[in-house]
């Protein structure tokens, strides 16, 4: 069962075992030289349900043996702790939300904080109630000229650790949704003078320490765990991610066996090989050719930047240094951030227009635009979104705004019991404006971003409702909520 160059252009297969494991395998699936009697059921034949099984492969009875007796997954995985510099490392099929969760499960004992970013994700604060541990919450700096999140203060987390000497760790989001970024020198720091570690979720930059033209990542800057999506910035299938650390069994505050049973807690037992094998064959990609691809990204994000910030009216997320009058600021060099007040044009009508040309966005709100560019970009591909989206902002300009911060970032809620206590308290669905004072028995965001608004355990404010009603009637959704009209709340009852 020979391979076909022609799906491995770059020849990765040499360095990456998964990888070369699904190459062989389907190409013997495609010939008839397998003929498994395992799952998944679909026996990979494209006749009864159509293309859409093609290249699913287990690890399981596909990649390797039934018992993995070929350790091509404990390889694949070793060789992606030494890419990052590490010891430990686990490939994930659960995305960075599974990575968070295991992370989570891996720091202290229920009942002990931790201090937590509130702007991270909702598989951070699900995993709070995996875990029982309970958030002791730091909030990053608003930026003013943008309303955007900015840099997490060491000091906000030097004081969060100083008033609660019991916590087991600091989390934190970096860079953030919007590609801001934080001193994670200075925050590891701060955790480790006081014995707890650092876990850095960087899903949104998993190329970080591959280029000098791109920061380098948490892991070198001192974070003793990483978690990091490969589906969302490098070329992987969705779901793929991968969780890093620094154990005590090379100097690190973490233990390597709690994090695998944090990490085996909730992965599949059937993970998907397919996924894997991209996650393996991203991180080859990153260590033969990273420095070239990142350089191209980062200038592919550079040129469009400049082209759309000579838009009138509209502005892009860039580097501030700190003596500038709005204040200092660290982005990103490879996100592409669009920021539409200036221009009067709202955000849901020019992504409207930007879908009815087949061009899709990862966020857009009135104030916002978020287009994912990658590696897998290329000249034509950023043209195409560029020369949409000034097309797009010219139909649909309007009088200058100032703008307005999301409610996700600058809605603070009051906590009243943890996360988990809310979770699995007896509750009761009542109306929004009946819920004001009583405690969240569920997460409410406004999507985009998707970063709570209300989580278990957190009083319901009126700020919090009139913030998530605005959201609704501009257009966005609510996701999460057990009712998105937000006629009613559930509450702990």
């Amino acid at each position: 069962m020979g391979t076909d160059d022609t799906r491995d252009p770059l020849g990765l297969a040499a360095d990456a075992p998964l990888l070369d494991a699904w190459l062989r395998f389907t190409a013997g699936a495609r010939d008839g030289a397998v003929t498994p009697f395992s799952i998944p059921g679909h026996k990979h034949r494209a006749d009864l349900v159509g293309e859409v099984v093609r290249g699913d492969v287990p690890l399981f009875a596909g990649l390797d043996t039934m018992k993995q007796s070929e350790g091509l997954l404990a390889l694949a995985e070793s060789r992606a702790a030494d890419a990052w510099g590490v010891d430990w490392c686990r490939m994930s099929v659960g995305g960075s939300t599974h990575a968070n969760q295991a992370a989570l499960l891996a720091l202290g004992e229920p009942g002990q904080p931790v201090v937590v970013s509130r702007t991270l994700h909702r598989s951070v604060l699900l995993g709070l109630v995996l875990s029982g541990l309970r958030p002791v919450w730091v909030r990053p700096e608003l930026d003013e000229a943008t309303g955007l999140p900015a840099a997490v203060p060491v000091d906000a987390v030097a004081a969060a650790l100083a008033a609660h000497p019991d916590a087991c760790g600091v989390v934190l989001g970096d860079p953030s949704y919007v590609g801001t970024l934080s001193d994670i020198e200075g925050l590891a720091g701060t955790a480790h003078a006081v014995g707890v570690p650092l876990v850095v979720d960087a899903a949104w930059a998993a190329y970080f320490g591959f280029s000098p033209h791109v920061p380098a990542h948490a892991l070198a800057l001192g974070a003793d765990a990483l978690v990091t999506s490969a589906h969302k910035t490098l070329p992987a299938w969705s779901q793929g991610a991968l969780l890093l650390a620094r154990t005590t069994r090379s100097g690190g505050l973490l233990d390597a066996d709690r994090l695998e049973r944090g990490f085996e807690a909730s992965h599949t037992t059937s993970p998907s090989g397919a996924i894997l094998a991209s996650v393996d064959a991203s991180r080859a990609l990153l260590q033969r050719h990273g420095a070239d691809l990142v350089v191209r990204l980062v200038t592919l994000v550079a040129d469009a930047r400049t082209v759309l910030a000579a838009i009138p009216g509209v502005e892009v997320l860039r580097d501030r240094p700190p003596d500038d009058r709005r204040g200092g600021l660290r982005v990103d060099p490879a996100k592409l951030v669009v920021l539409l007040a200036g221009s009067g044009a709202h955000g849901h009508d020019v992504e409207a227009e930007l879908l009815a040309e087949g061009i899709t966005l990862e966020m857009a709100d009135r104030d916002v635009l978020v287009p994912m560019v990658t590696m897998a970009d290329d000249k034509r591909s950023v043209a195409r979104l560029v020369d949409a989206l000034a097309r797009a902002i010219e139909r649909h300009r309007g009088a200058p705004r100032r703008a307005a911060a999301s409610s996700a970032w600058t809605v603070r809620a009051d906590t009243a019991t943890d996360p988990r206590t809310a979770f699995f308290a007896r509750h009761e669905a009542v109306a929004a404006d009946d819920a004001v004072g009583r405690v969240c028995a569920e997460l409410v965001a406004p999507y985009p971003p998707g970063v709570p608004v209300l989580a278990p355990g957190e009083v319901v404010s009126v700020a919090a409702l009139d913030a998530l009603r605005a959201a609704l009637a501009d257009g966005g959704r609510i996701a999460y909520a057990a009712d998105p009209t937000l006629r009613t709340v559930q509450v702990v009852g």
